[in-house]
């Protein structure tokens, strides 16, 4: 049995329309996310990394200069990963500690919604922006390619992908737009706040 496993959607396939199409979600888990499972385990079948969990294979494999390929399919991986759980069809809202966290560090919810935004739809090439947490601070933070906020010592608390499979199905070249659509409707901040508390 594959030691890595492809997570299932926490919500319907087309839960996120008309945001995000039952037929971009099915092409981006049930290909793009679900090929990085399948070639994670089969580079790490027989290797050191084999019974490690993922946080544990994206960490020591980016240290690693003969493990790149993997670095960039748990990267990939982990990616993904936090990234279906940044979203939700109805994610509510911050909790009273994170709310006051994001005051604290943005000056508020609106404030950090536009810094996702505008930093996601600047971001150069393939990548992510994250909202994460660092020594007891709020950051957002992209990255490039499969690099993941893990390596920068963050806690990611909200993920979302900016990689054009992510949303050219949908909007084609208008990153900024998809970006400013899933920062207002699809965030999950429930789930963002469970993981404040626990970062």
């Amino acid at each position: 049995m594959p030691q890595i496993t492809l997570p299932a959607l926490p919500w319907a396939k087309d839960a996120l329309a008309p945001v995000i199409s039952a037929a971009t979600v099915e092409k981006h888990h049930g290909a793009h996310h679900a090929g990085y499972v399948k070639r994670v385990n089969a580079l790490i079948e027989g290797t050191d990394y084999a019974d490690l969990p993922l946080k544990e294979i994206v960490l020591k494999s980016v240290k690693d200069p003969k493990a790149r390929g993997l670095a960039n399919a748990a990267g990939q991986t982990w990616n993904h990963n936090c990234y279906w759980e940044s979203l939700s069809p109805d994610g509510g809202a911050p909790s009273a500690a994170l709310a006051a966290q994001i005051e604290k560090d943005f000056g508020g919810l609106d404030a950090l919604k536009e810094q996702l935004v505008s930093k996601g739809a600047a971001h150069f090439a393939s990548g992510w922006v994250s909202l994460t947490r660092k020594d007891g601070a709020l950051h957002i933070l992209d990255t490039h390619d499969a690099e993941t906020a893990l390596e920068h010592g963050h806690a990611p608390l909200v993920v979302i992908d900016v990689w054009e499979h992510a949303y050219y199905l949908d909007y084609q070249n208008e990153r900024d737009r998809h970006l400013r659509t899933i920062v207002d409707k699809l965030l999950d901040w429930r789930g963002a706040s469970a993981r404040f508390e626990a970062s």
